[in-house]
């Protein structure tokens, strides 16, 4: 009777960890930003999920790497009984506008990894699971690249990263991809495994069609402006929250 509730916490999970679906739309005009990448690291964080009033707890692993004009990160999530739940990863060079993915890839429990293709040459972004394509103009993101594009970002911004400002990113997903853009809240106080750190709450504004979910992210500017808390919800139905616990550099 467990395992078999697990097993249906865990589905609703991986729908949660989706985002939703991006609706096609056009790719915006590219944006050139001054950025600072955080450095190299390994990070451990808490997970907590909650889906139709079942509690889920479990851990995730960021491995994040930047250095020689590469980078690449790797995102995996686990659980008791299910084991990896998630693990997508991100990989590319370092151009005029910060981080620039070659290949996305999300791979979800019992199902087939998904790809998507930043082809620079061809100027062209694709989707395995999709006959989408978009022009490439410069900037874009992936669903895991850009929670460290935003931390470069906010790095290299000093005071303009305030609290009322907003940064749109265009971001790839499974599909397709669709313009996110992310609103400084402000800062605040979060225990995480470090202590108590003072953060900068950064939010997702409301996607047209899914108004309901919720996107949060928390970075530290006295932790290299590693983010320290991540919480994504789909109003009543799903919230997932990871916490740091601990980070440590190569």
């Amino acid at each position: 009777m467990q395992h078999s509730a697990l097993r249906h916490a865990g589905c609703g999970l991986l729908l949660a960890l989706t985002l939703g679906t991006a609706g096609a739309q056009d790719a915006p005009a590219a944006i050139k930003r001054k950025f600072e990448l955080p450095p190299s690291a390994d990070l451990h964080y808490e997970l907590q999920a909650r889906q139709r009033g079942f509690g889920l707890k479990g851990e995730a692993i960021v491995t994040w790497r930047a250095g020689d004009g590469k980078y690449a990160v790797s995102a995996e999530s686990k659980v008791p009984v299910l084991g990896t739940i998630t693990h997508d990863r991100s990989s590319g060079t370092i151009d005029a506008f910060g981080l620039a993915p070659a290949e996305f890839t999300e791979k979800r429990m019992r199902k087939d990894p998904t790809t998507a293709t930043f082809d620079r040459e061809a100027r062209a972004l694709r989707f395995s699971e999709s006959k989408q394509v978009y022009p490439l103009k410069g900037g874009e993101q992936d669903r895991v690249s850009i929670t460290w594009q935003l931390a470069a970002v906010a790095r290299g911004a000093g005071e303009r990263f305030k609290p009322g400002s907003e940064w749109p990113f265009f971001v790839a997903g499974r599909r397709d991809a669709e313009t996110w853009v992310f609103k400084v809240i402000k800062r605040e106080k979060v225990q995480t495994g470090l202590g108590e750190v003072e953060a900068v709450l950064v939010s997702r504004q409301p996607v047209a069609d899914k108004k309901d979910q919720v996107l949060e992210v928390w970075l530290a500017p006295q932790h290299e402006w590693y983010p320290v808390k991540l919480r994504y919800a789909d109003g009543d139905k799903e919230q997932i929250e990871q916490t740091l616990k601990t980070v440590t550099k190569p």
